[in-house]
């Protein structure tokens, strides 16, 4: 079945409306029985519905999030989103986080257009998130405290510690890697491109589609980079332009740093949609 964007974005919407009004069962309900949730990613997955409704009670119940959106791109059933969440930890503490977010929808009744969530990754960065957190001093500790016991409580020692895992990835020099292969891409040197890429890497356009180096370079001709977040093993960059909106997603390796594989997702219709997934 053809599932249109309008109904894609109606059912990502359902997301922030049902947090915002701290609507427990109506979130929960937005996501189907075996949804997964990576938030950060990098972090231990919340899969099923038990683990989701706890991951609600850690992170969402207890605070008010404000999404401040920048970039919608639909490609089928795949939504990217890239936005600044505002976070209000508490009466003293508030945060804003940048982040690009991954819906995964799927259909969940007779038609194309009654959906449900099938899989939500956050990209964002948790390690600069606790330093923005640590930076209000003495007011962040009654935050502290309640998130810390919130872990304990609903996630459990094993769940807070997969939690804390985000912290780990390829850091700064990682992001610094891939932002480079964005901004050569955007200014059209393809040489740099294909030398940083190797024969090695896998470039698509949406998930499976397959892309070659001169594609991307063509479709990224003239943007620039807007956001870029680094997640476990990931790096999130969006990009904005005369051909479109874009975000990539790169797995990266360590030892030595190598982009594993790089995925495009353009809006449909964009110039660099060449191959459906």
């Amino acid at each position: 079945m053809s599932t249109s964007r309008s109904a894609v974005l109606a059912t990502v919407e359902r997301s922030p409306a049902a947090a915002g009004a701290h609507d427990r069962t109506g979130w929960v309900g937005l996501f189907t029985d075996a949804a997964t949730i990576e938030d950060p990613v990098g972090s231990r997955p919340h899969v099923g519905q038990a683990e989701i409704e706890r991951f609600y009670d850690t992170f969402i119940g207890p605070r008010d999030i404000t999404f401040h959106r920048d970039i919608d791109i639909v490609r089928g059933q795949t939504m990217l989103r890239d936005l600044v969440l505002e976070v209000a930890m508490g009466p003293a503490v508030s945060m804003r986080i940048p982040a690009i977010l991954r819906y995964d929808v799927r259909p969940a009744g007779l038609t194309s257009e009654d959906l449900r969530i099938s899989r939500l990754q956050a990209y964002w960065e948790l390690p600069a998130m606790a330093w923005q957190f640590a930076r209000n001093g003495p007011a962040a500790v009654p935050a502290s405290v309640q998130l810390t016991r919130a872990l304990l409580t609903n996630q459990g020692p094993a769940g807070a510690a997969g939690f804390m895992s985000g912290l780990a990835g390829v850091g700064t020099r990682g992001k610094r890697y891939v932002a480079q292969v964005v901004d050569d891409a955007c200014s059209g040197n393809e040489m740099s491109v294909r030398r940083v890429l190797g024969s090695d890497a896998e470039l698509t356009a949406g998930d499976s589609g397959r892309l070659r180096p001169a594609e991307l370079v063509e479709a990224l001709a003239g943007a620039r980079r807007r956001t870029t977040i680094v997640a476990g093993r990931h790096v999130a960059v969006s990009v904005t332009g005369p051909g479109g909106d874009a975000v990539l997603i790169a797995d990266v390796g360590s030892r030595p740093t190598r982009i594993r594989r790089l995925r495009v997702f353009f809006e449909e219709g964009h110039a660099g949609d060449r191959t459906p997934d």
